[in-house]
């Protein structure tokens, strides 16, 4: 097993890793809409989703991962009504390449965030 970091995306909040490789495949811890520093986003759906994403693909980078290699993805979102929304920028992010997804519906979120995404992916 191999522990990843990077100072692209906020450090864990709790006891815990942005992400392990084991026997190639990344799992990432979930990202929320943090800043690399630690700060939340704006309280925008579309804001929150773009800097998961950033956070996403910044723990895939330092996994030597990415976008392209991830084949399962699970979102949590504080609100379905917010699902179009968030089903639209994630679109963004994966247009071509579509892994495998999970969305639910939970009641509540670490720093009262709006969404938060894992991912597992390959690592080559």
């Amino acid at each position: 097993m191999k522990n990843v970091f990077t100072q692209e995306a906020p450090e864990a909040i709790g006891p815990y890793s942005q992400g392990i490789i084991v026997n190639n495949l990344f799992y990432s811890s979930g990202q929320i809409p943090l800043k690399p520093d630690g700060t939340m986003v704006g309280e925008g759906i579309e804001e929150q989703t773009h800097q998961v994403f950033a956070n996403v693909k910044a723990v895939l980078e330092a996994a030597g991962s990415s976008l392209e290699d991830v084949v399962k993805t699970t979102v949590f979102i504080k609100d379905m009504n917010q699902f179009g929304s968030i089903n639209e920028v994630y679109g963004e992010y994966f247009s071509e390449h579509k892994p495998a997804r999970s969305c639910v519906e939970v009641a509540r979120l670490p720093k009262d965030a709006l969404v938060e995404m894992e991912v597992i992916a390959l690592v080559r």
